[in-house]
C-alpha cells in the first residue's frame, strides 16, 4: 500500500514538471499592446467633455485637448511590430512540437535511467532511521571497540574505560594494545595485585608466551601485594621454568596448589604444568595417560630420559614436516627447560628455515628467541 502511494506521488510530481515545461512552448505567441492605456485615453475623453460641460474650459481648448488625447489613443490602439524571437514560433509551430515532445521524453524517463543505472530499484525500503542506527545487539566488536576508542580519546583519563577495554583488546588479537590500556588502568586508577597480575599476563601473551623481565617484575609486585594472588604465582613459576629451573617452577606450583581453595577451576591446569616439569609430561609429544603413571614411579635421572626421548621424537617430527610454528616453538621452550641452550639455538634456526616463506611465524620464532634470551 505504500509502495502504491509513493509511485502515485512521483507521478504527480512527474507531471507537473512535464505541465510546467509544456505550457510555455504550447503557447502562441502573446499580444504585446497596451490594453490598460486604451482604458486611460477614454476616461481622459471623459472628462474632457466633463470639463466643457461645466464651464471649466472652452470649446477651443477642449476641441485641441480632444485631438491629443484621440492622438495618444490611436497610437496605443495600434501593437508595435512583433521581434523576430516571438515571430520565429508563430511561423514555425513544427519546431514547438518537436521541443514539447523532446521535454516529455526526457523528464520522464531521464530520472527513471539514472535510477536504475545508479540507484538501487531491488532494495527493500527501510525507514531512515534503521538506516543511521543499527538496532542494539547487532553492532559488530570493532564498531563498539572503535566507540569506546573514541570516548577514550575525548576521556583520556578513564582508567576504568581502559581496564574495560583491555580484555578485549587480548581477545582480538592486538596484544601490544592490550598491555598499553592494562599499563594505562593501572596508573589512573591505581595499583591492586589483580591488576599488577594482568599487566604481566598481558605481556606475557605479547611476548608470545615468554615471561618477560617486565612481566616477571609485574607477578613480583602482584605477589608482594597479595600472597594468594593464584595467577601471578602461577606465572612466576612459569618464568621459573623458561629459565631452566624445574625445580623451582615445581616448588611454586606444589604450594600454589596446597593453597588452592576448593572447587578453583584453575587447579588442574596447575597440576598439569607440575606434571610437566616434574617429568610425568612435558607437554611436548602428547605422553598418554599411561606414560603419566609410569613417570611417577621413575627416578629423577629415569624422568628425564623419558623427557628427552619426547624431545627427540618432536624434533623428528617438526624435522620430516616443520609446518607446525606452534610446535618449533614448544621444541625451543623444551630444550632451554633442559638446559641445551645450544639445542635451542640451532631449532630455532631450523625453525626459521622450515617457515622461510611464514614472515608471521618466522616473528614469533624470532620473538620467543629474543624473550629467552638466546640470540647472539
Amino acid at each position: 500500500m505504500v509502495t502504491m502511494v509513493l509511485w502515485v506521488i512521483f507521478a504527480l510530481m512527474t507531471a507537473a514538471a512535464i505541465f510546467a515545461v509544456l505550457w510555455p512552448l504550447g503557447r502562441g505567441p502573446r499580444g504585446l499592446g497596451g490594453g490598460s492605456d486604451l482604458l486611460v485615453y477614454k476616461d481622459q475623453l471623459k472628462e474632457i467633455d466633463s470639463d466643457r460641460a461645466s464651464g471649466l474650459i472652452g470649446e477651443a481648448e477642449a476641441e485641441a485637448a480632444r485631438l491629443e488625447v484621440s492622438r495618444r489613443l490611436l497610437a496605443a490602439a495600434e501593437p508595435p511590430p512583433l521581434p523576430a524571437s516571438a515571430v520565429a514560433p508563430a511561423r514555425k509551430p513544427e519546431r514547438r512540437r518537436a521541443a514539447a515532445l523532446a521535454a516529455l521524453v526526457v523528464l520522464t524517463f531521464g530520472p527513471l535511467s539514472l535510477y536504475v543505472a545508479l540507484g538501487s530499484p531491488n532494495m527493500p525500503g527501510e525507514p531512515a532511521f534503521a538506516r543511521v542506527k543499527t538496532p542494539a545487539g547487532q553492532e559488530s566488536i570493532a564498531t563498539l571497540v572503535s566507540q569506546v576508542e573514541a570516548h577514550l580519546a575525548r576521556n583520556p583519563n578513564d582508567g576504568a574505560g581502559w581496564e574495560v577495554l583491555a580484555p578485549v583488546y587480548a581477545r582480538l588479537g592486538r596484544l601490544d594494545d592490550a598491555v598499553g590500556a592494562r599499563k594505562k588502568a593501572l596508573t589512573l586508577i591505581g595499583p591492586t595485585a589483580a591488576r599488577e597480575a594482568e599487566l604481566g599476563e598481558a605481556e606475557t601473551a605479547a611476548a608470545n608466551g615468554v615471561v618477560t623481565a617486565e612481566a616477571k617484575a609485574a607477578f613480583e609486585r602482584a605477589v608482594a601485594r597479595d600472597t594468594h594472588e593464584a595467577k601471578a604465582r602461577y606465572f612466576l613459576g612459569l618464568a621459573a621454568e623458561q629459565d631452566g629451573k624445574s625445580e623451582d617452577a615445581a616448588a611454586i606450583w606444589r604450594a600454589l596448589l596446597a593453597d588452592a581453595p576448593s572447587g578453583a577451576p584453575w587447579v588442574g591446569f596447575v597440576r598439569e604444568a607440575l606434571a610437566r616439569v616434574s617429568g610425568a609430561s612435558l607437554a611436548v609429544a602428547g605422553p598418554n595417560a599411561g606414560d603419566i603413571a609410569a613417570a611417577s614411579n621413575m627416578s629423577d635421572d629415569e624422568r628425564r630420559d623419558m623427557i628427552r626421548g619426547m624431545v627427540t621424537r618432536l624434533a623428528d617430527r617438526l624435522h620430516g614436516d616443520g609446518a607446525d610454528v606452534e610446535g618449533w616453538l614448544q621444541l625451543v621452550r623444551a630444550y632451554v627447560v633442559l638446559g641445551d641452550r645450544d639445542k635451542a639455538k640451532d631449532a630455532a634456526a631450523d625453525a626459521r628455515r622450515a617457515l622461510g616463506e611464514r614472515p608471521d611465524a618466522i616473528k614469533r620464532i624470532d620473538d620467543l628467541v629474543k624473550g629467552l634470551g638466546l640470540e647472539g
